[in-house]
């Protein structure tokens, strides 16, 4: 049992300083690692392309846009706005239906995560949205439009806070970060995939009576549904139910999760277990801290093919142009996780990434708009401080919850207060501003990140001052920053 690795240790946290153990926890998380973080990493990937491949368009500017779908063949009136007779603004409603569906079916779908099992219930969201991403290929009016959004929100809205919550059963806190950040950082492959991807499918419009926007629709949602039978039956759910550990590898991964991990035995969330999470106010600082990441990581995901094109870029190859901001922000975003990790200092590192990608949306806004090669360099900084930063928060955040139900509930929360940041990024980059180089957006976010900045400097010093105080919650146990 698990009680041979430990006998009379304080924090189950502590190993023992015994060689032959170490290295096979080492093997285990090695083994783990194999077996989830790729397969979640590429789920993420596929869920981010579903959700950013659309997008808006301004009939006075080439490349308006709010992702990839709408600006294709804007040309030759085979662009989604042309073919569906929406406006722009009928279409950024679209949007925001999709984040407000989002918002509000993140807790329910963690609640049936730990209810249905991990891998079935991912496997039902990922055939579900990758049906209705391969549904709006085929709609033509505003309605069917509004309708699939909705619908593609409720699905995917329980996903990524599902994600962290499920590394809760597997990892402990100071090995969290390192893999949100490659299931997060998979988002900014997606946007370099989906920059790559949208220029090759441009040049099909056309094929077999499709516009190439439907054939956008139709190649990124296909491989998430195929996807979701693989999930079903590769996916695992909990370390003790894993038939791919031998007994010895299950009860060592009991002993290292003893306090600090979730439980697959452990039962549903009971109201007791809400009340607790819902009554506990230094959470809200935390939700405070991801509502003000939210409108920078949406913004960019939505409107970096606008911003490109504001910098002298055009059509197809404003696209293309939206790789290397995404490709460097992946490199940053793990590097920042795995020093987080390393250095067991996730608010610090937040603090600084946030202020980084700050600093990039500052020199953005105060830069002339013709000074395209400064303002691209620009864009690059913002994109890695601001990814950068959400990986050690969520780490952050799951590192100071105590109960399996509470960790479920209090994540998909914390994600939850963000929607309504990312629906303030639909709005801050004005198409009449294009000319400007963005001014409102640039701000909007450097005022936020510096915001985020603070917050993270706050929230660190005050469980310091708990620790030294009384130890930390109260029962002991010291909170971590």
């Amino acid at each position: 049992m698990a009680e041979k690795y430990v006998q009379d240790v304080e924090y189950a946290s502590e190993i023992p300083s015994d060689p032959s153990i170490e290295a096979r926890e080492k093997a285990l998380i090695w083994k783990q690692d194999l077996r989830i973080v790729p397969l979640c990493a590429g789920i993420y990937l596929l869920c981010y392309l579903d959700r950013s491949n659309i997008g808006s368009n301004d009939k006075r500017q080439r490349l308006i846009a709010i992702g990839n779908a709408k600006i294709l063949n804007e040309d030759t009136h085979n662009d989604l706005l042309s073919e569906t007779g929406m406006t722009s603004f009928q279409y950024t409603i679209a949007l925001m239906v999709f984040l407000i569906a989002y918002a509000l079916f993140e807790v329910p779908s963690n609640y049936f995560l730990k209810k249905l099992r991990p891998s079935r219930w991912i496997a039902f969201l990922m055939l579900s949205w990758g049906a209705a991403t391969m549904g709006l290929g085929g709609t033509h009016t505003y309605a069917q439009v509004t309708g699939i959004r909705f619908l593609l929100g409720v699905m995917e809205a329980g996903l990524f806070p599902g994600f962290v919550y499920y590394l809760t059963f597997w990892y402990r806190n100071s090995e969290r970060s390192m893999r949100v950040a490659l299931i997060l950082a998979s988002a900014t492959l997606a946007g370099a995939f989906g920059g790559a991807i949208a220029f090759g499918v441009g040049h099909m419009n056309g094929a077999h009576g499709l516009s190439a926007w439907r054939w956008l629709f139709i190649i990124e949602g296909a491989p998430s549904c195929a996807s979701a039978f693989l999930v079903w039956f590769f996916l695992p759910d909990y370390p003790e139910t894993a038939h791919w550990l031998s007994q010895e590898e299950k009860e060592l991964a009991a002993y290292r999760l003893q306090s600090e991990g979730s439980k697959g035995s452990a039962s549903a969330m009971s109201w007791v277990d809400a009340k607790a999470v819902l009554c506990d106010w230094r959470l809200y600082a935390h939700y405070a801290v991801y509502f003000g990441i939210s409108t920078p990581f949406s913004s960019l995901s939505l409107f970096t093919p606008a911003i490109t094109s504001g910098l002298g870029y055009s059509n197809l190859r404003a696209q293309l142009m939206t790789v290397p901001p995404y490709a460097v922000a992946y490199v940053v975003t793990v590097a920042a996780a795995w020093s987080a990790d390393h250095f067991n200092s996730r608010g610090l590192h937040s603090a600084i990434f946030s202020f980084i990608g700050a600093m990039g949306f500052l020199a953005s806004a105060v830069l002339p708009a013709d000074a395209y090669l400064h303002r691209y360099g620009c864009l690059i900084v913002a994109a890695s401080g601001a990814f950068a930063c959400i990986p050690p928060l969520l780490g952050w955040l799951s590192s100071n919850l105590q109960s399996t139900a509470g960790a479920g509930l209090a994540i998909a929360l914390n994600v939850s207060f963000g929607a309504p940041g990312q629906i303030v990024g639909v709005w801050i980059y004005k198409s009449d501003e294009a000319t400007k180089g963005y001014p409102t957006g640039h701000w909007t976010n450097a005022a936020l990140l510096l915001f985020v900045t603070a917050g993270c400097i706050l929230l660190r010093l005050y469980y310091s001052w708990k620790n030294k105080q009384n130890g930390g919650d109260g029962n002991g146990k010291k909170f971590a920053y």
